[in-house]
């Protein structure tokens, strides 16, 4: 008998990886890169959207943009105003597409009211941030935010471009070393 006589037959394992590994599925669609420069950004929450058929395929197209948009709560309900879907051309004839329509945000109760809370109190103000795919569905991500002040964004250019400048100065030291 071989060395293989004691072992009973067992089924060749399993290869887990056999096709292409999948890469987590947050894919960004839309960025305000202006909130950045316009507003003081404190926290970050997640939501969903309320959208139409004709409006998940024009943003599969990219054809979105949320550069002017805000968010407020209008009866205890999150409200996403000023936000550009443009309507693919192939759209159904029956559908009359509004590109600027007011969308619904989707979150928890109690995150809501920390919003409506922070919003009454504190004076601040809701921007979206960043727009996305997590999985199949579509989030966006706003933020509690306060307008900086024209000061408060030439200090902020001014630091950007002293640590660039830090980082050239850096690489150029370790070339030469």
């Amino acid at each position: 008998m071989g060395e293989n006589a004691g072992m009973s037959k067992q089924k060749p394992a399993k290869d887990k990886a056999k096709g292409p590994e999948k890469a987590p599925a947050t894919k960004t669609i839309a960025l305000n890169k202006r909130a950045k420069h316009e507003f003081n950004l404190e926290h970050r929450y997640e939501a969903g959207l309320s959208l139409q058929g004709w409006e998940l395929k024009a943003i599969r197209a990219g054809r979105c943009n949320i550069g002017d948009a805000y968010a407020m709560v209008n009866d205890g309900e999150l409200f996403l105003y000023g936000s550009q879907i443009t309507p693919l051309i192939q759209a159904s004839t029956h559908v009359i597409a509004n590109d600027r329509r007011t969308r619904k945000l989707l979150m928890h109760r109690r995150e809501i009211d920390q919003l409506v809370g922070k919003i009454q109190r504190d004076g601040y103000t809701i921007v979206p941030t960043a727009l996305y795919w997590k999985g199949n569905k579509v989030k966006l991500e706003i933020a509690l935010a306060k307008g900086k002040q024209a000061h408060d964004k030439r200090d902020a250019a001014r630091d950007r471009d002293w640590a660039r400048e830090k980082q050239r100065a850096m690489r150029a030291r370790n070339k030469d070393a």
